[in-house]
C-alpha cells in the first residue's frame, strides 16, 4: 500500500474533506481523490461517506485511520532518522500573528530557510483564529492567553505588557491613579475586550471605554503615541515608543498579568522535527532578545 495514499487518508480524515486535505498538502484536490479511489479499491471497503459538507469517516475508516496514522508517523519518522544530521525537507505551512510576525518572527523563519535549503516554508500572518487541520497548517504561533482547545502547545517564551499614553494626553487629561479612575478616560482597544490588572496577588479586569478601536496592536500604539488615549499593550510593539518618551507607562502599581507566545499544533503522536526545530529556535530568539519582550524586568 502506497505511504502517500495513507498519509492522504489522514489528512482527509483529520480535515474533514478533500479541499481542506488538499491545502494542507499542497496539492490539488483531483490528487487527493484518486489517492483515496486507490486506497478504498485496495482495501475493499468504504472509508469515507462523502457528504456536501465534505467527508464523513464510515465506521471501517474510523477504525483505519488510527492505524493509518501509526503507519504514516514511523514512516516519517524513519526517514527523518536517515537524512543528513540536521537537514530538513519537504513543507512547513505556518500561520502567524499579523500583530507582530512580520516583525518579530519573520527573520526566525528566514533564517531557518537559510539553514535547510531543501525545505519550503509557507506563512500565513493574521490575526484571526485559525483552524489548524482544516485550514492545512503544521503549526501556529500564538499569543498572550491561550485558549482552551484540544491542541498541543508549547510555550517558547513569556509576553509582558503595560499601560501606556503619550505625554499630550497626560498633559491634556491627567493619568489615571486607579482602577476606578479609568472610566474616566479614553480606551484604546480591539473591540469590547475587558483589560486585565493585578491588584497584589488577584487578577481585576475592567471594562474600558473610547471611540477608537482597531483590529491591530500596531495601530493602538500609533494612535496612543498620537495622543488619542490610553492602550493597553505588550511591550514588543512599544518599546521603541517608550525608549523614544513617544509613550510614557502609567498606572504601574497594576501591572499587566504576563501572558506567553506558544507554538501551537495539531493533535497527534509526535510533532515534525520541521515543528521541534523552529520551537527551538524561538525559544532562543526570546533569550536573545529579552529586552524587546520585557523579560529583563
Amino acid at each position: 500500500m502506497d505511504i502517500e495514499d495513507l498519509q492522504t487518508f489522514v489528512a482527509v480524515a483529520d480535515a474533514g474533506g478533500v479541499s481542506a486535505a488538499a491545502r494542507r498538502l499542497g496539492i490539488s484536490k483531483s490528487i487527493v481523490s484518486r489517492r483515496l479511489f486507490r486506497i478504498e479499491a485496495e482495501l475493499g471497503v468504504q472509508l469515507l461517506a462523502r457528504t456536501t459538507r465534505g467527508a464523513a469517516l464510515t465506521e471501517a475508516g474510523i477504525t483505519f485511520r488510527d492505524h493509518a496514522a501509526r503507519a504514516s508517523a514511523e514512516i516519517d519518522t524513519a526517514r527523518e532518522a536517515i537524512l543528513p544530521a540536521g537537514e530538513l525537507r519537504g513543507r512547513l505551512r505556518v500561520a502567524m500573528p499579523l500583530t507582530f510576525g512580520p516583525t518579530h518572527f519573520a527573520p526566525v523563519l528566514a533564517e531557518m530557510a537559510r539553514q535547510h535549503p531543501q525545505l519550503h516554508i509557507h506563512t500565513s500572518y493574521s490575526d484571526r483564529f485559525v483552524d489548524l487541520i482544516a485550514d492545512g497548517f503544521d503549526c501556529a504561533i500564538r499569543g498572550a492567553y491561550l485558549q482552551d482547545s484540544d491542541l498541543i502547545a508549547k510555550r517558547v517564551g513569556p509576553i509582558h505588557g503595560k499601560l501606556v499614553a503619550s505625554p499630550d494626553y497626560i498633559e491634556a487629561h491627567g493619568s489615571p491613579e486607579t482602577l476606578d479612575e479609568l472610566a474616566a478616560h479614553q480606551a484604546l482597544m480591539q473591540g469590547t475586550e475587558a483589560w486585565q490588572f493585578m491588584d497584589g496577588d488577584r487578577t481585576v479586569m475592567v471594562q474600558p471605554q473610547g471611540r477608537f478601536k482597531a483590529d491591530s496592536a500596531t495601530a493602538l500604539a500609533a494612535a496612543a503615541a498620537a495622543g488619542l488615549g490610553i492602550a493597553w499593550l505588550p511591550d514588543c510593539i512599544t518599546y521603541k515608543y517608550v525608549a523614544s518618551g513617544a509613550l510614557v507607562p502609567i498606572m504601574t502599581r497594576y501591572p499587566v498579568p504576563p501572558g506567553a507566545v506558544y507554538v501551537v499544533r495539531p493533535p497527534g503522536q509526535h510533532p515534525t522535527r520541521k515543528v521541534r526545530v523552529l520551537t527551538e529556535m524561538l525559544i532562543e530568539y526570546f533569550a536573545r532578545n529579552s529586552d524587546v519582550w520585557g523579560l529583563d524586568r
